[in-house]
């Protein structure tokens, strides 16, 4: 599931935040103009190396990808230990994350290689609840992709302000049903668009193919295929 590189750029960016600086990754296609753009948040591990590779795939089909350090105002930290994520993400202010990801957008919109007015994002596990809520906040946002996030209250829905595609695997213990439903019922009384991609037999962190405890391999295709369809109705 590796992206083909051949054809693509990367390099790590820093960007300023609230005057701190804030650390990403780039990937992008290596001739790019005017080329439609995807933030990239990641789960509660860190800017790992599979985000990363989220970030290369991205690319090579034609979109600049930056993923963002959410803790790089914590020495940005990359763990593989649950209980060391766990400290990682409580430790995080959620208003001053949204003000990083209205940066970081900020930022793609300077970009010369990027067009302006094609931005959206994906997100994992905690990357995913926060791109459900920055799709309530920021207009320059044309289109998120959660992964397995938590979803909002219901009242939040009603402020969304672009279409989202939410990928959530049936036995998931992290991210409920009800929440799920909650979404789905959301959607349909405010009138927004989207969609809720159900995987029956997929568990919490399905795409992610460095967990062999979780990932399964065909869901993850499919729903790699619906993301990109996705972003290429509403982004490009």
């Amino acid at each position: 599931m590796s992206a083909n590189v051949a054809s693509v750029a990367s390099e790590t960016v820093k960007l300023v935040s609230d005057k701190a600086s804030v650390a990403a990754f780039l990937a992008r296609p290596a001739e790019a103009t005017a080329a439609p753009a995807v933030l990239v948040l990641h789960e509660w591990w860190g800017l790992n190396d599979h985000i990363k590779d989220i970030a290369r795939r991205l690319a090579a089909e034609g979109f600049a990808a930056l993923a963002i350090d959410l803790y790089s105002r914590q020495g940005h930290k990359v763990t593989a230990n649950a209980q060391e994520a766990a400290e990682l993400m409580n430790a995080l202010s959620s208003q001053q994350v949204l003000r990083d990801l209205n940066a970081a957008i900020t930022w793609l919109k300077q970009q010369p290689f990027i067009d302006p007015q094609k931005i959206g994002a994906v997100g994992f596990c905690m990357g995913g609840t926060f791109v459900l809520t920055q799709a309530t906040h920021n207009s320059d946002l044309k289109a998120v992709v959660p992964f397995y996030g938590k979803v909002p209250p219901i009242e939040s829905i009603a402020r969304l302000l672009c279409p989202v595609l939410f990928h959530w695997g049936a036995k998931d213990g992290w991210v409920t049903r009800q929440e799920v439903e909650r979404l789905q019922q959301g959607l349909k009384d405010h009138g927004k668009r989207g969609e809720v991609a159900i995987y029956p037999q997929a568990d919490h962190a399905f795409f992610n193919n460095t967990r062999p405890e979780a990932y399964r391999p065909e869901d993850a295709v499919q729903a790699w295929q619906k993301t990109l369809a996705f972003l290429r109705e509403y982004v490009r």
